[in-house]
Parts: structure tokens; sequence; C-alpha cells
């Protein structure tokens, strides 16, 4: 008997009243306690030893989970780390009392692991020693099932019929101890994932997907991690109203001191200074704290060692050479933003149309969001440098821009007809 089945033959866990719902058929059942009970945080090396011995033993693939502090802690680091496996059940892990869960990670290495939306968890588990060989997303089936809602609780409720309490998602998951509902959250989370795993993929094989789901998994699970990311001041809320050079280069000093701060001080860099106010003190450049200290977000709640610090980043701004200041937009890589590309280049523009209608008609009959069937930088890449509008070389192309064969297979068709098009008009 599955874990689905268990729950729903479980009266006790399906309603607040302890019975079933009238219509058990078509009524969403309520989750309200895991099937075992809520385990108990392993937070010391010797209970981390005994999870690591029973998932090892364990059977079939392992659901996983993490909770971050977004918005509360500096970074992505994982603060819970949930797991459940055939044979072991379920285990929450602290890793902050544990940070190296490596032996964990190596006991269940060539298991496939079920997360939801995979890349958002991968790299606070990479940060712990958790790295899968193989993987099961099921947030992503459910994208190339074509299920227009892929939340965990809105595929939980309608491919099984169980509702998650959700609640509990955005907390501050640093705190310690972690109170009872927030435990009793986290060890449903995992409850029915490998459950759903199993439904997807009846569903991803009936639809002729399943080998495309393969292939994406093994990218995910393949990738190496992203790089830091370039200037990422340059994402701050409101940037687009900063013009100026010198302007930019005050975002970029209190950017960076916001995120020295919050780097000290482990929380969030918006609970330090927010964005709105370093784009208010980017247009103002004030002169003195005076003049900083009646912006907006620089208010009488701020002390002054705090507004002498914000405007020494500013004063360190007005400061620097001309040379020295931020340019106004990024080295471009790539094909330039399609809104340019009328003017620069009609031709590729009139490929970027045909291909995209193409792409959004294929993308329409196979049931599943046009960014899944291929990556839109990958479209907008093939029509501003095009390969000759023949199969062999627009498939190398796609190939050549990380493409997987299942994504080539069925991209190349309509991208050469929409290069064909565009070849036979000009």
């Amino acid at each position: 008997m599955t874990d689905a089945q268990e729950t729903a033959a479980d009266s006790s866990l399906r309603t607040t009243g302890g019975g079933p719902p009238d219509d058990v058929e078509s009524a969403p059942i309520p989750l309200l306690e895991p099937r075992d009970g809520i385990p108990p945080v392993i937070a010391d090396d010797a209970s981390l030893a005994e999870v690591i011995a029973a998932f090892a033993a364990g059977s079939g693939p392992v659901a996983v989970d993490a909770e971050r502090a977004s918005g509360y802690r500096y970074g992505q680091r994982a603060y819970l780390v949930q797991l459940r496996r055939e044979g072991a059940g379920t285990a929450l892990i602290d890793p902050v009392a544990c940070p190296d869960l490596s032996g964990l990670g190596d006991a269940i290495s060539g298991v496939e692991w079920v997360l939801h939306a995979a890349t958002q968890d991968l790299p606070c588990l990479r940060e712990i020693g958790m790295i899968p060989s193989r993987l099961f997303d099921t947030e992503l089936a459910g994208r190339l099932a074509g299920f227009p809602r892929v939340g965990l609780g809105a595929m939980v409720e309608g491919v099984l019929g169980f509702v998650l309490e959700k609640g509990h998602s955005a907390v501050d998951w640093s705190t310690r101890p972690l109170p009872e509902p927030w435990l009793r959250y986290a060890a449903l989370d995992v409850e029915l994932l490998v459950d759903l795993r199993d439904a997807l993929e009846k569903e991803l094989d009936r639809q002729g997907k399943l080998e495309w789901a393969r292939q994406e998994f093994d990218a995910i699970a393949g990738a190496d991690p992203a790089p830091p990311r370039k200037d990422p001041w340059r994402r701050t809320s409101g940037m687009h109203k900063v013009r100026r050079r010198r302007q930019m280069a005050v975002v970029r000093e209190l950017w960076e001191t916001r995120d020295q701060v919050a780097q000290r001080r482990d929380i969030s860099p918006g609970k330090v200074l927010g964005d709105g106010a370093i784009v208010e003190a980017a247009l103002a450049v004030p002169a003195n704290v005076h003049a900083l200290a009646a912006l907006n977000g620089f208010g009488h709640r701020m002390g002054r060692r705090q507004l002498d610090q914000w405007q020494a980043a500013v004063d360190r701004a007005k400061a620097l050479p001309d040379a020295e200041l931020p340019q106004p937009g990024q080295p471009v890589t790539g094909p330039p933003p399609p809104r340019a590309w009328a003017d620069k280049d009609p031709e590729a523009a009139a490929r970027l149309s045909a291909a995209r209608a193409g792409v959004s008609a294929l993308a329409e009959q196979l049931n599943m969001p046009q960014e899944n069937l291929i990556a839109p930088d990958t479209v907008r890449r093939v029509c501003w440098e095009p390969p000759a509008a023949e199969a062999e070389s627009v498939a190398a192309a796609l190939a050549g821009y990380g493409a997987r064969p299942w994504q080539v297979e069925q991209v190349t068709p309509v991208l050469v007809a929409a290069l064909s098009a565009r070849a036979a008009k000009d």
C-alpha cells in the first residue's frame, strides 16, 4: 500500500472531525498529521548516524525538501532538511547543528531524489554536502504534463486528492526551537512526494513525455553551480529610474555597503535598507547627513551612526573620478533586447516573429509552457545569427545552446520552417 493509500485509509488524518468527507471521490482530503507522527529534529552526530543508516537501508526513491529563511537571514542556506523513504520513515534534520550532511548524501547518492522545484533547493543542499546523481522534479514534471497549477499544494490536491497546509511556507526557519506546527508542516511536505512522483510518471508515460522529463531531470542533476551574478547591484528594484553614471555609482556603493552589513549581521539585506531608499538616495545624491535623513527610507528611526554610514557610501560615489563610474548597461554577450531588433536588423526581427509563432503553436499542441519546450533565449540566438535553414544545421545550433535531444527533435522543424519562410521572402 502506498503512502497516499495508507493515509486515506486512516480516517483520523482526513478531516478535523475525524471522519471522511461526504463525497470522497471529489472532495479533497485535508492532510493534518504525518502518518508516523512528527519525528524529532536531528541535531547531533549520533542521531544523524542512525538516520544515515536507516536511509541507506531503505528502499525506493527518497523525498527531499529544504526550508530556508528568505527575507529574514542573509543568503539562502538551509535551516531544515526533510527526507522520507520507504523503510526509513521521515527525518527532520537541523543543518545548523549538523552542518555536514555529506555522509547522508553519500548514503543515498545512487538513489533517485524526489524534489519539488529542484533548482530552488539544490544550491542550499549542495552547501551542506548533499548532491543528487539522479532526481525527479515534481514541479517540472507537472509543467511538462500540462498542469495549469504546479505548486506543491495544487499538485498534491489535483493529482492525489489531498490538501496540504501551506501556512508556514514563508516563516523564519532560522527560529530555534522550531514550533511544532512548523515541524508538522515540514514533515507533511515530504509525506506524499514519492506518491506524487509515481502518479506523474504514469501521466508523463501516458502522454509520451516520460523520456523528455528524464532528459530534463538529468540536465538539472548534471548542471554546474550557477556562477556568481555579475554586478548584482544592478538588480536593485527601481533601478530603471537611475540614468546618470554618478547616480549609478551611489546605488553601487550603497548596495555593497548594505550587503556587507547584512552579511555581518546575518539578516536579509532588505531589513538593513530597502531598495527604495537606495534609489531615493541615488536620485538625490544628498550633500550631507541632514539631506540624507530627509529622504524616504532614512527617517527619524534611523540612528546617527547608520546615517553616517550611508552618507559615507554616498560620498565615496561622489568622489570617484569619471573613469571609475559604472557604465549605463552591462556588456551584452548575446542578441540585443528583442524590442530593438526592428531597428537594428529588420530581417532578424521577422525571423524571430515567425519562430515565436511556430514555437507557441507547438507548445499549445504539446500542452506545455513555451519556456519548457525551448528556452526563449535559445530561440533569440538562433534567429539573430541564423544557421542554414536546414534540419542538420538548426539541430546543431540548438544542441550547441544546450537544448536537450527531445527539444531539438521537436523544435528543429518549427525553426527550419521559420527560417526557410524568411529566406524565401528575402
